[in-house]
């Protein structure tokens, strides 16, 4: 069995394995301090290549950090191959990308897949249509060869967008879902799930139940419990729009625009929000739920879930992930979750 780490979202096999984390000053924080934040990701292009231990379990699969908001990564696909930087979400069980025949603004800025110039490449005459937090995408669903980085996957289903609703400003090409095929929007079995299929590697992802949300000791959501879903494709913590207002408030939070911001001289002496889940303390400190933007607004990280309104589902994204090394174990419906240090 092969294990694929993805900047901490691990597909488990028979044990677990501890990876040692380093806190490091972020990339925002940093080009912030130099004035450098709006021009760097069209000045520096990701250069950071997958590292794979030939005769071990493990493969390393680098994700590019885009201003602590998504995670990106490399994929190919095609023979021969084609280049994607596409985001790695446990919120959803798709691949696509966009294709050289799709004609709206949001696929023209981004890399196209080019069909004619693949050998491997299979069509199909089945479409597809995902709706995300962001916009909706419309497509076809193909076949051919889609590598992560020495993972290899022949003959894949997958994608290709033809119209694309509210991705303009997005910074990557496509999406890499990793949740269960019953929630595939395209029908298509997802990569991860072939792979195991084929005895490449063992299985990722799924969401968990959250026993309560508080702030300095005081229950303000989940008192009688509810659900939660751990989602790399979501930048924020998401959550019913009373309970996400009242944190607002709670913390100080005042409304400017879409956002809400606090002083940033104040955002070292914000409360700490507890998640408790099995009975154990995940706190998140103020710096942590705290984004400082190019405007110097320091604006909070919880956002209405506006896909789940009427009832009390939460979406820890990555302000959440980026505390916690999480290890998902789809095959056991279980998640791990450790103390990033």
């Amino acid at each position: 069995m092969k294990w694929l780490v993805l900047l901490g979202l691990v597909s488990v096999s028979e044990c677990i394995v501890k990876i040692p984390l380093r806190r490091v000053k972020t990339m925002r924080k940093t080009l912030s301090e130099k004035n450098m934040l709006n021009n760097f990701p069209k000045e520096h292009a990701y250069r950071l290549s997958q590292i794979s231990f030939r005769g071990s379990n493990l493969t390393i699969h680098p994700l590019r950090n885009i201003m602590d908001l998504v995670y990106l990564g490399n994929i190919t696909i095609g023979t021969p191959p084609q280049k994607f930087q596409v985001i790695f979400d446990t919120g959803s069980a798709d691949l696509w990308v966009p294709s050289d025949f799709c004609a709206v603004q949001a696929c023209s800025i981004h890399a196209r897949f080019r069909h004619l110039q693949s050998s491997t490449f299979r069509p199909t005459n089945r479409t597809f249509s995902i709706t995300y937090g962001c916009g909706t995408v419309k497509g076809i669903v193909v076949h051919d060869t889609v590598r992560i980085g020495d993972l290899v996957s022949t003959d894949q289903p997958f994608g290709l967008s033809t119209a694309e609703y509210g991705f303009k400003r997005i910074p990557f090409d496509g999406v890499l879902g990793l949740n269960y095929p019953n929630i595939s929007y395209s029908g298509a079995i997802p990569i991860f799930d072939k792979l195991k299929n084929e005895g490449a590697i063992s299985e990722p992802v799924f969401a968990f139940y959250l026993s309560n949300i508080s702030i300095e000791r005081k229950v303000i959501a989940c008192s009688g419990g509810c659900h939660v879903i751990v989602d790399t494709g979501t930048a924020f913590i998401k959550g019913p729009k009373s309970l996400v207002d009242n944190m607002q408030k709670l913390i100080g939070a005042r409304p400017r625009g879409s956002k809400y911001c606090v002083s940033c001289s104040a955002v070292n002496t914000l409360p700490t929000i507890i998640f408790t889940i099995n009975r154990i303390n995940y706190p998140v400190p103020g710096r942590a739920y705290i984004i400082k933007d190019s405007r110097g607004c320091c604006y909070t990280t919880f956002k209405e879930n506006q896909l789940s309104p009427s009832t009390e589902i939460w979406i820890l994204g990555e302000v959440f992930l980026r505390l916690y090394f999480s290890v998902f174990d789809r095959g056991n419906d279980r998640i791990g979750l450790a103390q990033a240090v």
